[in-house]
């Protein structure tokens, strides 16, 4: 799947966090299917440690992991992917190509999942996306800037 399917989202909402709470700090923890194809969203204001810790998700480590931080008077949406390191299946730069491939996938199914917030504090679409490539290989590991929360558009 290269563009977003809303009806293959899945959006839950966790904690203090809620559809009409919307505010800062806000982390995603996003998973998928293979099988399906469905992508599950978590927001929450942590990591949904519940949802990476079946033994299938440990092993492929495919999971993204994203948080809002604020520096100075503005907010950057930060992406963590771990292409490399640990307990994980695929090569390094196996791995990397395919997250590189999905990454607009992925933020469109944060952006989309989240878009009461977006919607509600303007000031996050002009929001810097830093993709933190995470790496036990010099070479795979490295943040990168892609581009402004604006910038994503629904496929739909």
């Amino acid at each position: 799947m290269t563009t977003l399917n809303p009806d293959k989202l899945h959006v839950e909402f966790k904690g203090t966090i809620d559809i009409q709470n919307l505010f800062l700090p806000r982390r995603y923890t996003l998973t998928h299917s293979d099988s399906t194809g469905d992508l599950f969203l978590t927001i929450s204001s942590d990591y949904d440690n519940e949802q990476i810790s079946g033994f299938y998700t440990r092993f492929m480590r495919d999971e993204v992991l994203a948080e809002w931080l604020k520096k100075g008077c503005e907010f950057e949406l930060h992406v963590y992917l771990h292409v490399s390191g640990g307990f994980c299946f695929g090569w390094a730069g196996l791995r990397d190509r395919i997250f590189r491939h999905h990454l607009p996938l992925v933020l469109e199914a944060i952006k989309h999942g989240d878009k009461k917030l977006i919607e509600k504090m303007t000031e996050l679409k002009e929001s810097p996306i830093i993709v933190h490539f995470q790496s036990n290989r010099k070479k795979y590991c490295k943040n990168e800037n892609f581009g402004l929360i604006k910038e994503i558009s629904f496929a739909f």
